[in-house]
């Protein structure tokens, strides 16, 4: 790798401008460190180009010196997928911020990379319809952020990971030649879905400057329900029942005890239910115009499997308060830069998985606290280990992932691989689709120049 020097600087400055090429190390840090704030590295420095021809010429250049390239978006990443570890220069895309049309006939919304997801959703809004992406980091999370790790969030359940909303992608190549694939259509079977491939590739292979998602219908009303369970299996025959009676599932969100008492004394929140369970189920529903009474009747006819429940009109803020505070809540907690874990399972396993996890955790790392809670419906957990000391983070990582692969789940659902689970690949892929991944890299940046150091690499 060649190091950045004065030189390369200076002739990034020539295609961005000055101002937008940050080397001052007070200016770059937030640039070098991740949301978790475990994932730490260096830059000599940060460029912000402002178009897609700025992007293609700034990595045309580092292509012929041959200096590596680290894409980022809005840094909210939780595995270290987008920090410099090794001195490379970062590639911020928040200066792409150009909404360029939101289409109410087709349903599209065509942005550039930068642009928030809050921001995308607000310009959706604007005329009737919804991005069908919604996650916690709404307000820092970049569209090409989250198409780059492949999103889930929140809405999945109902709207599919971004890989589905994705109709079109512009993006860069390391040599600096400009890929577009951009049809406003859900049907073109013309060749290998490019726009797809790039989806979850992680900066991998191109760095995406546009995108053309899908947008939706949202519902009109909703109805959100806090509820108390004492047993995973409770919460999705509660689900499954309000699928069945014709409800349209929104959002199913899973969390302990442990998890809203935290929530409760970093956020000075009073208790959301008389009766203290050891879990909660969150559901948005939406339906015909009786939903409410629907719900209602629903976990009432559950009998004792609802233990206690509140019931509001959507959005419902408050309830929803309890389940989106975890992550800062968690962060405040821990002793340590909190191990973060975001694993699936299929949906028969989640309960084993859990019932099993803490009691395993305890016995060998008898100082480390587990704080779980996620998508239920779709089978995503996140798995939060608090204090963990940095000589046992590895160990730690370990454990929880071996457990996951014991119960046939994946050690990735939504977050991607990046460095923090780079080491456990081959948990997730056989040695036949690995070498595959690799061939798809090597083919399409063979010098190795963007993101060198996460999923497959040579």
């Amino acid at each position: 790798m060649t190091s950045p020097t004065l030189s390369i600087v200076s002739e990034l400055a020539e295609i961005v401008g000055p101002a937008n090429v940050l080397t001052d190390l007070d200016v770059t840090a937030g640039y070098v460190t991740d949301w978790t704030g475990h994932w730490r590295g260096h830059t000599e420095a940060v460029v912000r180009p402002g178009s897609t021809a700025e992007v293609s010429a700034v990595l045309a250049t580092c292509h012929r010196l041959g200096i590596r390239i680290v894409p980022q978006g809005g840094n909210t990443g939780l595995v270290g997928g987008s920090i410099p570890m090794e001195g490379e220069i970062v590639l911020s895309t928040q200066r792409l911020t150009r909404i360029e049309r939101v289409d109410v006939v087709d349903r599209t919304l065509a942005a550039g990379a930068g642009v928030t997801v809050a921001q995308a959703q607000d310009a959706a809004r604007q005329h009737g319809l919804d991005l069908g992406i919604d996650l916690a980091s709404r307000d820092s999370a970049t569209l090409g952020g989250i198409v780059s790790t492949n999103a889930g969030g929140i809405r999945m359940i109902k709207n599919g990971n971004t890989r589905k909303q994705l109709l079109g992608i512009e993006a860069v190549l390391s040599d600096g030649r400009v890929v577009t694939r951009w049809k406003e259509l859900v049907k073109d079977n013309v060749g290998y879905d490019l726009p797809g491939l790039l989806a979850g590739a992680e900066g991998t292979l191109a760095v995406i400057t546009r995108v053309l998602l899908r947008l939706i219908v949202p519902a009109p009303r909703t109805q959100v329900a806090l509820v108390a369970v004492s047993t995973v299996g409770d919460a999705l025959r509660l689900v499954d029942r309000l699928e069945r009676a014709g409800l349209t599932l929104e959002a199913a969100e899973l969390m302990t005890r442990t998890g809203v008492d935290l929530v409760r004394r970093h956020h000075d929140l009073r208790a959301p239910l008389a009766v203290d369970s050891p879990l909660l189920l969150l559901v948005e529903v939406s339906g015909q115009r009786d939903t409410q009474a629907l719900l209602l009747d629903i976990l009432e006819k559950a009998g004792e499997a609802v233990l206690d429940a509140a019931v509001e009109e959507g959005p419902a803020p408050k309830l929803w308060r309890y389940r989106e505070s975890h992550t800062e809540s968690i962060s405040a907690e821990s002793s340590t830069p909190p191990v973060k874990l975001d694993i699936s399972t299929p949906l028969r396993e989640i309960e084993q998985f859990l019932t099993t996890l803490t009691p395993g955790l305890t016995e060998k790392f008898p100082n480390v606290r587990a704080v779980c809670f996620g998508h239920i419906a779709d089978g995503n957990l996140h798995v939060n280990l608090l204090d963990v000391q940095e000589n046992e983070r590895e160990r730690v990582t370990d454990f929880v992932l071996r457990h996951v692969t014991r119960h046939d789940g994946s050690i990735s659902a939504e977050h991607g691989v990046g460095r923090a689970k780079a080491p456990w690949l081959e948990l997730g892929r056989s040695p036949q689709d690995i070498d595959l991944m690799k061939s798809i890299r090597a083919a399409i940046d063979p010098a190795g120049l963007l993101n060198p150091h996460i999923l497959p690499s040579r």
